[in-house]
């Protein structure tokens, strides 16, 4: 069976999602995605006992953060799944994607972007 999912989301494969930090997830809207979701095992399923569970409260902590410093915590999700379904990962992939391009592009990358053409027009000036 081949699914395809949008071809702007990257992967990021981890052993648990148990190893997702809250400053990981951070540094991602910093470095420019507009939107990250964690796909991880189904609760209660974990092959690391708790992993997906320290995952979920560590996405629900970095929500609030996103929320406090503008970003907007809608930004980021997480989602239960096995293995198994495939057709369930696509559908969120193309659920976030769609969600993410009605939100727009996150708001430090229009930061981002203006930061940079400030130099040239100070350049420019001098």
């Amino acid at each position: 069976m081949r699914l395809s999912y949008p071809t702007n989301i990257k992967i990021v494969k981890l052993p648990c999602t148990g190893k997702i930090d809250a400053v990981y997830l951070l540094k991602t809207f910093q470095n420019g995605a507009d939107g990250v979701y964690v796909a991880g095992c189904m609760e209660g399923d974990c092959h690391y006992l708790t992993g997906n569970l320290r995952a979920r409260k560590r996405v629900e902590y970095v929500k609030k953060i996103l929320d406090e410093v503008g970003v907007g915590g809608d930004r980021l999700e997480m989602y239960n799944m096995s293995a198994a379904q495939a057709p369930r990962f696509v559908e969120v992939a193309n659920e976030m994607n769609e969600k993410i391009r009605n939100l727009g592009p996150s708001p430090l990358n229009k930061k981002q972007t203006a930061d940079a053409v400030v130099p040239e027009k100070q350049a420019e000036q001098n």
